[in-house]
């Protein structure tokens, strides 16, 4: 148990500071073919995507416990969607369905798959993205409202096309460690 425990943690911070990278190098690309100033791009590649992988992290949590509470229906469903974040149930378990009729709709203890999970899970991490950006960007260039809006709106569209795969890329890396582990138990 501590070790799925520790290896959820490790999984969670590299999938993390992957997310970092990515938002630096797109950053600083995005601000400097904006601002055409490096001083501005790097401030801006430095700065904002502190602010946005910590926003990242607290949005990426709100998501996940958004998935538990609607997985959610008593005791048994609790238990099951903790060991299964914490990588402890194989894929067949976290993938099977719940309800023995009634109406009930089964569900997977899995991250969200469905286009309409995508979708929204993607829209609120775009409007989160914006607003930090804009923030940010302002104060950067020395309160300058129309560059700030610039970077706000282009850098967060490139960004979200790029969180998209990082996400997708993520949900594959996950689902073959998953595969691997029910591979190895059997």
């Amino acid at each position: 148990m501590v070790r799925a425990i520790v290896r959820s943690v490790k999984a969670l911070a590299l999938k993390v500071a992957t997310y970092g990278v990515m938002h630096l190098v797109v950053a600083v690309i995005v601000a400097y073919a904006i601002t055409r100033d490096w001083r501005i791009a790097l401030a801006v590649g430095l700065i904002e995507p502190f602010f946005q992988t910590i926003a990242y992290s607290v949005h990426d949590r709100v998501w996940h416990r958004i998935e538990r509470r609607k997985m959610r229906s008593g005791v048994e469903e609790t238990a099951e969607a903790v060991t299964a974040r914490l990588d402890v149930m194989n894929a067949r378990e976290q993938s099977r369905a719940h309800g023995h009729g009634g109406g009930h709709h089964g569900h997977s203890h899995a991250l969200p798959t469905s286009l309409r999970q995508i979708a929204m899970k993607t829209f609120t991490y775009s409007v989160m993205h914006f607003a930090v950006a804009v923030a940010v960007a302002y104060v950067l260039t020395g309160f300058n409202w129309r560059l700030a809006l610039a970077i706000g709106l282009i850098e967060p569209i490139v960004q979200t096309v790029f969180f998209t795969v990082h996400d997708r890329i993520w949900a594959r890396i996950e689902a073959r460690r998953a595969r691997e582990r029910e591979l190895a138990a059997a």
